[in-house]
């Protein structure tokens, strides 16, 4: 079997999310926008697989199509360890976090499609998985910037069946808006996206201590120094959570090793995709770390992550990012009902895709 096709496709879907358009990249954030990755063999199976997306998705389409492709098509796409390997050794001197990395995420989870489809299995099967039915999700709300909007929102998320609510805001009363909103028993977490430098994010941590969060994520810019976020784990009084933002599993690994986080968390479709997810994973749970996987996607990226926690025995949790999109060529397989989502049963990541939504927001 060899692969004969990767077709990088860009959609960009509009979203509803109970507020004012926000900012993304300092520009305004009207699209979900999502790089699939469609590959295709001489065998008749074909892949579907998503690569980090937003403001990167031209990127790495780019990447995807002059630099990965050329080396992808004519190879079997069975062997998936050995050819990902092989590729990104070739690409490296590309970057290990990036467009290129991203690139490789969205072929490597398309090649698990096939492995699933080939095996006549789910993807959580293939991985280990007893067979999990569905997983608990969180609402992940977008940044709304005024208490009012977050209190509304949070609320709203809660009379969905959400029992876990993650904010995206930096100011002390928004989120103390959205604790008062959804009461002592529905856990909160907070998304700070890097905003502040070591000594200001410990004092912030103390500061929010009195809203009971789970944890923290990305309290400190930049988002490599792993010694500022060990200081606000140590000082702050609250759980840390990051790795976003990591791009290999040696950087997870020096999360763990300078006891920076609480909660460690790979993106599927940043770090190397499943294959790559695996190895985190086991690390982290072999030093005692808790995985809660980063999922803000509405294609492959989510449903490998859904499948990834499914095969997990361990008790994991799905983000999903609050908002109601227009349209999804995933159907039901990407929304959550009841704070809860549907592991798919159907062969490989075992989705059907409409086509006709794809084509209809195709954007490139």
């Amino acid at each position: 079997m060899k692969i004969t096709r990767l077709e990088p496709i860009l959609i960009a879907i509009p979203y509803r999310h109970g507020g004012p358009i926000p900012e993304g990249g300092g520009a305004p954030w009207r699209t979900m926008d999502t790089q699939l990755l469609r590959v295709e063999t001489d065998a008749g199976l074909t892949g579907w697989g998503e690569a980090f997306g937003f403001g990167a998705c031209p990127a790495t389409k780019t990447a995807t199509e002059r630099l990965v492709a050329p080396l992808a098509i004519g190879r079997d796409p069975r062997d998936i360890a050995a050819l990902m390997t092989e590729l990104a050794r070739k690409l490296h001197n590309f970057g290990r976090n990036g467009p290129v990395s991203f690139a490789l995420s969205g072929l490597d989870i398309a090649l698990w499609d096939i492995a699933g489809k080939i095996a006549g299995a789910p993807l959580h099967r293939l991985l280990g998985g007893s067979g999990k039915g569905r997983v608990p999700a969180y609402a992940s709300l977008l940044r709304y910037g005024a208490a009012d909007l977050v209190a509304r929102n949070a609320a709203a998320a809660v009379e969905r069946g959400y029992r876990q609510i993650k904010l995206h805001e930096i100011g002390i009363a928004e989120i103390a808006a959205g604790r008062r909103a959804i009461g002592a028993e529905i856990a909160l977490m907070l998304d700070a996206n890097c905003a502040w430098p070591a000594d200001e994010a410990v004092a912030m941590a103390r500061r929010l201590r009195e809203n009971d969060l789970l944890w923290l994520e990305e309290p400190v810019w930049p988002p490599e120094d792993h010694h500022g976020l060990a200081r606000v784990r140590r000082d702050g009084g609250i759980a840390v959570a990051a790795g976003e933002n990591a791009g290999t599993p040696a950087e997870f690994e020096h999360l763990i090793d300078r006891a920076a986080v609480d909660y460690l968390q790979p993106s599927v479709t940043k770090v190397g995709g499943i294959s790559a997810m695996q190895r985190i994973i086991a690390h982290a749970e072999s030093r005692g770390v808790a995985v809660a996987p980063h999922s803000p996607y509405f294609g492959p990226g989510l449903i490998a992550t859904l499948h990834l926690i499914a095969a997990s025995p361990l008790e994991r949790v799905c983000e999903r990012f609050y908002c109601d999109l227009e349209a999804s060529p995933f159907g039901d397989a990407v929304e959550a009902r009841g704070g809860f989502m549907r592991v798919p049963s159907g062969a490989g990541l075992g989705v059907a895709i409409d086509e006709r939504v794809i084509a209809r927001y195709r954007t490139g």
